[in-house]
């Protein structure tokens, strides 16, 4: 079965458009800021500079060993979207299934270039801006470098009843994880397919 050719060139423009998007944020983010520091663009919009171990919007797993099986199991992961997306496009698979899976595929591959090579190209960021190849070498080897976000949409805050169990009396924000370009792409590409499945996926198809 022949590759669609439309379909593959939508899906690499849409993979090549994230992928510089984000990448090039987050390397004017860690050549211009210093971690923790923000801008603050409106009191619900603020670019704050953090740094995590890979998963998105700020989770991580703990330790050096979390941060290896995470990196090995991120690199699978895209490998099989990349092979399922290369497959969709040799059949007669809806746009928007193209769209969606094509989000997914750029943004688990843009925070994995975080991951794999930022600790090798950068310094750290921990009071002061970071430096793009530093002569002294970056901050961490191969696969062990860590995720750089800076999205911050405290959209509203306030604080939890004084009756409530555990949590009474604390401080809420809605929304606190800070995320980046790529999280976005990745968490637009799966509520486009769970919004259409039934659309994309018609009876006794896959």
């Amino acid at each position: 079965m022949k590759v669609d050719i439309s379909k593959l060139k939508l899906s690499l423009i849409i993979i090549g458009v994230i992928l510089i998007i984000d990448q090039v944020l987050k390397i004017w983010i860690k050549t211009n800021m210093m971690l923790g520091q923000e801008y603050r663009i409106f009191e619900w919009f603020i670019i704050h500079f953090v740094e995590n171990n890979g998963m998105a919007f700020g989770m991580e797993l703990a330790g050096e060993y979390g941060k290896i099986i995470l990196s090995i199991f991120r690199i699978v992961a895209v490998t099989a979207i990349g092979w399922y997306l290369y497959n969709l496009t040799k059949k007669d698979a809806h746009t928007g299934l193209i769209v969606s899976v094509s989000l997914v595929f750029a943004g688990a591959l843009g925070n994995i270039i975080d991951s794999a090579f930022y600790g090798m190209i950068f310094d750290a960021s921990y009071g002061r801006v970071a430096t793009f190849l530093p002569e002294s070498g970056g901050y961490a080897p191969f696969l062990h470098g860590k995720v750089v976000d800076m999205f911050y949409f405290p959209l509203l805050t306030g604080t939890y009843p004084q009756w409530l169990p555990f949590v009474g009396g604390n401080e809420f924000i809605f929304f606190r994880p800070v995320f980046n370009i790529a999280d976005s792409a990745i968490t637009v590409g799966i509520f486009i397919i769970l919004i259409f499945q039934k659309r994309f996926f018609p009876e006794g198809t896959l």
